[in-house]
């Protein structure tokens, strides 16, 4: 049978096939190829006669995170408060930048939306002009973008990233009301930031969409992750620009005719976007000595 790990625990993974959630151990060929099972991991199992199973293979990865463990994510929910805390750009930025390395969809969730007017959400709209990211504006005190945010979650593996008190815990509990014990679970371990060494799990919200459990993701710095040549590729708005400035070998900060710079001075690349470029491109000239 196919399934899908939603937890693993002192050996045991704990898998999804069907309706059903089985208890596996992994054959000893994966420890003897030094191939750990994640969480988020497709796997084919077998059942013995007491419905215990063994994971017999892993299907291979789309992505795969080590801090904190799991593999297959396919949707980011960024999530910051519109004021209190004020919007970090540089730390959404450095988040956007490191799934995008991993081929992670993102989706900017503004949350906390009654504390602002119409005007100051199209003026947050711009710092992110031309990078198709989808932008959802919710408020879990007037239960707006809720129904919006919960389709979009749909069919995907989620994780919520974000800031301490930008509601992350409010907007799981609207989500999964039904499980109020769970997502406070996944909440507080979010909000704990650091604490990786906490087991990881998946969270189902309905049929094949998830909510993963992923402590430490949000500390996360992209600049550390990634590498010069990638960082000009983790900016979507840029794709349609690469490889136009005079010198190929130009990397979009002092150089002359650069188009990247045009285009932030014409306004089609906000400045923001490109401050917090300029940042990780000198953070990984630093780090790593090119």
């Amino acid at each position: 049978m196919k399934g899908i790990i939603i937890k693993g625990i002192g050996g045991f993974y704990y898998v999804k096939s069907e309706d059903k959630i089985y208890e596996c151990k992994a054959r000893g060929i994966f420890r003897k190829d030094k191939h750990k099972p994640y969480v988020g991991d497709y796997v084919e199992i077998t059942i013995d006669e007491n419905e215990k199973g063994a994971i017999e293979e892993i299907y291979p990865r789309k992505n795969i995170l080590i801090r904190p463990p799991i593999s297959n994510i396919t949707q980011n929910i960024v999530v910051s408060a519109v004021v209190q805390p004020a919007i970090n750009l540089h730390f959404v930025n450095n988040i956007l930048v490191y799934s995008e390395h991993l081929d992670i969809k993102n989706v900017l969730c503004f949350n906390k939306s009654e504390l602002i007017n119409e005007e100051q959400k199209e003026e947050i709209k711009e710092h992110f002009i031309n990078t198709n990211y989808k932008i959802l504006f919710t408020s879990v005190k007037e239960q707006t973008g809720l129904h919006e945010l919960k389709d979009m979650l749909r069919g995907n593996i989620n994780v919520f990233s974000g800031a301490s008190g930008v509601g992350k815990s409010s907007l799981l509990n609207s989500l999964m009301p039904q499980n109020k014990a769970e997502t406070g679970e996944i909440s507080s371990k979010i909000e704990r930031g650091k604490h990786t060494t906490r087991h990881v799990e998946l969270f189902e919200l309905e049929e094949n969409t998830f909510i993963a459990d992923t402590p430490g993701f949000s500390n996360i710095n992209g600049a550390q992750e990634i590498e010069l040549e990638e960082l000009m590729d983790s900016f979507p708005e840029f794709s349609d620009l690469l490889g136009q400035c005079k010198f190929n070998s130009c990397v979009h900060d002092r150089e002359p005719d650069c188009v990247i710079k045009e285009a932030v001075e014409n306004r089609k690349i906000a400045s923001s976007r490109y401050s917090s470029y300029i940042e990780m491109l000198h953070s990984i000239k630093a780090t790593k000595k090119y």
